[in-house]
């Protein structure tokens, strides 16, 4: 039996892994883990919020490089295509990429 913790928990993972490719495919060389992304969902409800505040907390060289509010729709959109892409038929199909171990593109290297 599935619980809705277990379906939420599955949601909530989903989400970060469309954020981690979305950062993946920029190039930028962060990831979040389960414990960054549930900090930044406490800290607002608004996706854009909560992407800037990281930005401006863990990566504030990038908002020197680029245009917050473009880095920041331009990497909502990212995880929003990879959110329609890995959206599954249930929890059992969820796919697990490890983003914290992933190598490529990257920003200044």
């Amino acid at each position: 039996m599935v619980t809705l913790s277990e379906v939420n928990y599955c949601d909530d993972d989903i989400e970060r892994n469309a954020y981690n490719a979305a950062f993946y495919d920029l190039g930028l060389r962060f990831h979040w883990d389960a414990g960054t992304h549930e900090q930044l969902l406490a800290h607002s409800p608004d996706a854009a919020e909560r992407i800037c505040h990281y930005l401006k907390a863990y990566q504030p060289h990038l908002l020197r490089a680029y245009a917050g509010e473009s880095l920041v729709a331009l990497i909502l959109q990212k995880k929003d295509d990879h959110r329609r892409r890995s959206a599954p038929a249930g929890p059992a199909t969820a796919r697990h990429f490890n983003w914290a171990e992933a190598t490529g593109r990257e920003v200044g290297a």
